[in-house]
């Protein structure tokens, strides 16, 4: 912990700490120990503000009441906690809080560990004290409103004739104020390659991409997108990637032995394939069948880590965090130091899903607490004590889902933003309490998302389509600037199944069968074009680019490149061996073709272009006449470490 962390929750905690007197009269030894009060008059907000928010407010603000002592309001102060006052107005030589921060008794000398105040900064608690604790209007240390809760709808706002789509109307005023220009879009090949990415998963065919560049209609580009949203098998089994992170759901790995853990695979494709309203989705996630229980029961093997981890605070973290964008996981041990959520929070969500009473623990001590269950919005309902856990459950459910929650519906929204546009309107994704960039565009986006009966691919046609998403790609940082302005979407990198599905379709080597068993509306099992890579378990080369092993919820994968992937990309045998096959599976099926016919083709299938002289009089050179296999493998290695075929522009 940071030791400054540590000085101020020690200072809160003493503070407050049962059996300490109630402004006990000091001895004149201890009275000229005392540092004078200063000798000005106190500005409150200046002055004495910033050492209650340093000091205090991780343990007795924000909600939070240790010792049942709040810094809420003057009032608060007054009324004080289990110690009793802490501040005698007019009198700070008979308020405990001085005789604390001084350290008289050295039990209780505040803080215990860090540095102490200052002899000016209990001068300055002296002074207003003294001068009668004046408080200043407007000062408030209680926990905030929720933000980003309830529906809004905004009004689209006047914009040039030109733009009619709403997400350019709502964004041209931000763009005119922050002078990003906007006059300019990617070409027609940069686009239909970002969209078969996003959509699907895949890279666009020649031929296919040929047409579509080709094609003169001044539409084509919406008609594009309409056309990869109705590819539903290939739009299931790209968008599993993304919710099979969220939702933990993989195929081997830990807790699958003991039975722990239970993949919701065939649900999940099945959802997606059939574009299940997401108000549905949630729920039968939340109050889940035999089929989808596997996201809210959380993984038993993991109980025994800590308090922290047992089954029903994993079912609580993760449906706050996956579908409400909140962070639960410091406040699953204490009070968090990261947010205003508290101990009592998380074990209260934690309650709903527990088969028996809950015990509430603090850092792995037992408090003697039975958890009460409760949502974490009560604004939004509460969920009446029931003993029958599927009540709860199914309350909740209804709680989440309701169209009153604009949470649930901002959160989706928020995710796919930053999945398309490299990063949220709200940052971090899962702490959805910040503000967005653009309140606005969040907002219109949630509703017209629940206006349209929860339609995931509605939402993504209404992204794609803007102009917005057609602007050049501009590149990201690896720190995000403290004063964000979108411009555009972020360069993106390709995820490890797009790589490897990417890999597949250069090279026509795929996955060989899949991990996972998945029967398709038309009945047929396991009869894909192509195994894809969301379908099998991770290999070293997956696992090198980022993918996760899926045990704990991960919201998005790191960006930044890494020298085990490095490593892998030039030296892994994994890869290696994936071009071998596929030098070995071109040359057995068409003996006969051309080096230079073999370049253009290879060019088109990873690039969507033709080679330029240079570059195919260097695949010639490669390839040998005739074809040898090294050359091929070398030529396939040399296309894939491109960065034109890595990242998504």
């Amino acid at each position: 912990m940071n030791p400054r962390l540590m000085a101020c929750v020690a200072f809160c905690c003493a503070l407050v700490a049962p059996g300490l007197p109630v402004g006990a009269a000091l001895t004149p030894e201890q009275l000229a120990q005392l540092p004078p009060p200063a000798p000005q008059t106190v500005n409150f907000t200046r002055d004495i503000k910033p050492i209650l928010e340093k000091s205090c407010l991780q343990c007795h603000g924000h909600g939070r009441a240790q010792g049942r002592f709040r810094i809420d309001s003057r009032d608060t102060i007054l009324a004080g906690g289990d110690s009793g006052p802490a501040i005698v107005p007019g009198n700070s030589a008979e308020s405990l809080l001085i005789e604390l921060v001084m350290g008289f008794d050295p039990d209780s000398q505040m803080p215990k560990k860090g540095s102490k105040l200052t002899r000016e900064q209990i001068a300055l608690l002296r002074a207003w004290i003294d001068q009668g604790a004046p408080w200043d209007a407007g000062v408030s240390f209680a926990k905030a409103e929720p933000r980003n809760l309830q529906p809004r709808q905004p009004a689209l706002p006047k914009a040039p004739r030109k733009l009619t789509h709403p997400v350019d109307r709502l964004l041209a005023p931000y763009f005119a104020q922050h002078g990003v220009r906007t006059d300019r879009v990617v070409d027609d090949r940069t686009f239909a390659r970002r969209a078969y990415l996003d959509v699907i998963g895949l890279l666009p065919p020649p031929q296919a991409l040929e047409a579509f560049v080709a094609d003169r209609s001044p539409d084509k580009r919406a008609r594009l997108v309409r056309r990869l949203l109705a590819d539903h098998e290939n739009y299931a089994l790209h968008w599993m990637t993304f919710w099979n992170d969220l939702l933990r759901n993989d195929y081997k790995g830990t807790g699958y032995i003991d039975g722990g853990r239970k993949p919701i695979t065939q649900w999940l494709f099945a959802a997606l394939e059939t574009n299940k309203p997401y108000d549905q989705f949630v729920a039968e996630l939340i109050n889940p069948t035999p089929a989808s229980e596997g996201f809210a029961k959380g993984i038993v093997w993991r109980g025994v880590v800590n308090a922290s981890q047992t089954p029903a605070m994993q079912a609580a973290q993760n449906v706050s965090q996956v579908f409400m964008g909140v962070n639960l996981k410091c406040a699953s041990c204490h009070d968090s130091f990261i947010n205003d959520w508290t101990l009592a929070d998380a074990y209260g969500m934690a309650a709903l899903f527990a088969d028996e009473p809950l015990e509430m623990v603090h850092c792995d001590k037992p408090t003697g607490q039975i958890a009460a269950p409760r949502f974490l919005y009560p604004q939004l309902g509460q969920v009446e004590y029931s003993t029958n856990r599927a009540e709860r459950l199914e309350r909740l459910a209804q709680l989440i889902t309701q169209r009153q929650d604009g949470r649930l519906t901002r959160t989706l929204v928020n995710r796919l933003w930053q999945r398309f546009f490299g990063r949220g309107l709200v940052e971090p994704l899962d702490d959805m309490e910040q503000p967005a960039w653009h309140t606005d565009l969040l907002d219109w986006l949630a509703e017209d998302f629940a206006h349209h009966g929860y339609n995931v691919k509605h939402l993504i046609e209404t992204l794609l389509t803007s102009r917005a998403y057609q602007l050049p790609a501009v590149p990201a940082t690896e720190q995000a600037p403290t004063n964000f302005v979108f411009r555009g979407p972020f360069v993106r990198r390709m995820s490890a199944e797009q790589f490897r599905d990417a890999v597949g379709a250069l090279t026509g080597e795929w996955y060989p069968k899949p991990d996972a068993t998945i029967v398709r509306n038309d009945g047929a099992t396991n009869r894909f074009t192509a195994i894809r890579a969301a379908l099998v378990a991770a290999d070293p080369l997956q696992v090198a680019l980022g993918r996760p092993n899926r045990e704990q919820v991960v919201p998005a994968r790191p960006t930044v490149a890494t020298t085990l992937q490095a490593l892998e990309l030039t030296n892994g045998s994994e890869l290696a061996g994936v071009l071998r096959r596929g030098a070995e599976k071109t040359l057995r099926q068409q003996p006969e073709l051309a080096p230079k016919a073999l370049a253009h083709q290879l060019w088109l299938r990873g690039l969507g272009r033709e080679p330029s002289r240079q570059e195919l009089q260097l695949a010639l050179d490669l390839l040998g006449q005739p074809v040898r296999q090294d050359g091929l493998e070398d030529l396939f290695w040399a296309l894939l470490m491109l960065p034109e075929f890595q990242l998504i522009y």
